[in-house]
């Protein structure tokens, strides 16, 4: 078993050790553009999962719109994204640039959401008072 373990280990080694860096595609997707488009994918992605039913009753197809938002294929997002991939500092400042954004948009939900609340709680005190005063005008009207 052992001998077998380190055999697998030698040949993964040697397969992978002839990886060349890939060709710059012709039609490479800026960087910049590429982290919007991955941000737009991790949103929908995040959609489909919450509301499947949804997106397929209004005939949305995620990656379609995509395509079709930024004008590319999926060969070029697929050629774009693994010659990024390939050099993982620049693949990480993509990702980076890509969980900040997430994250500025969470906290900004996030207070939007606090916000709500408050109006809704306002609203409920106000209906709350009204009542009361109804209340307090039938209990002194004679009767």
């Amino acid at each position: 078993m052992k001998h077998i373990c380190y055999i697998m280990v030698l040949m993964i080694m040697v397969g992978c050790s002839g990886m060349d860096k890939p060709k710059k595609p012709k039609n490479l997707i800026a960087k910049e553009k590429m982290a919007e488009i991955m941000y737009d994918l991790h949103i929908l992605n995040a959609a489909k999962g919450v509301n499947r039913k949804i997106l397929e009753a209004s005939g949305i197809m995620p990656l379609e719109y995509l395509y079709q938002k930024y004008n590319i294929d999926s060969l070029q997002f697929a050629e774009s994204n693994t010659y990024y991939a390939y050099d993982t500092k620049g693949y990480l400042a993509i990702i980076e640039k890509v969980k900040k954004d997430l994250q500025k948009n969470k906290d900004l939900y996030e207070k939007l959401n606090v916000e709500e609340q408050k109006v809704k709680d306002s609203i409920t005190k106000l209906n709350k008072k009204k009542k009361d005063t109804l209340v307090d005008l039938e209990r002194s009207l004679p009767q």
